[in-house]
């Protein structure tokens, strides 16, 4: 069996993620979202919140797991068995990034591998702090994230102060 890791901070989840994920999991027996606790930045959604909202995203496909995770993302994959770590190419400056990231897990573990998926044409604007930008702005994400995200996203905007969104025909 061959499992891999997608790991990341997913604040949120969008179609984006959705998209290699599950071209991932045509690939591999068995894809585990690593969701991230506590990366340098700041966050939206707690750690339970993150996994809960990924874990929804995912419950109808058996090959996706969601659990989350702390410390470095190759000690993880080790520490469940992962032989692949799954990144997703958006833009070209995302290549730079991933590919000294996966020279560095390369040195640190160089018998796992990292595989990188571009992302289909319409999800090459998406990003997390995209979609946060646009909800905190009472934007319209329901072309970007999955319909429980958006909802997560309207009610946190409440709950920092923002103001609701006004009622759209569409929900």
């Amino acid at each position: 069996m061959v499992r891999a890791i997608f790991p990341g901070t997913f604040d949120p989840i969008h179609l984006g993620h959705m998209d290699i994920a599950s071209r991932a999991a045509r690939l591999f027996d068995e894809v585990v979202m690593a969701v991230y606790d506590k990366p340098l930045k700041s966050l939206m959604f707690s750690p339970e919140e993150r996994i809960s909202l990924v874990h929804e995203a995912f419950q109808d496909n058996p090959k996706i797991k969601v659990t989350g995770y702390s410390g470095l993302t190759i000690d993880f994959a080790r520490q469940i068995d992962a032989q692949v770590i799954v990144r997703g190419l958006r833009v070209f400056s995302d290549f730079e990034f991933e590919f000294r990231m996966a020279l560095a897990n390369q040195r640190l573990a160089n018998d796992i591998e990292t595989v990188a998926l571009i992302t289909a044409e319409q999800h090459t604007f998406l990003s997390s702090s995209t979609v946060r930008e646009i909800a905190m702005l009472n934007g319209d994400v329901s072309s970007m994230v999955p319909l429980h995200v958006k909802k997560a996203l309207q009610a946190k905007v409440v709950d920092m102060g923002g103001h609701s969104p006004p009622n759209s025909l569409r929900d």
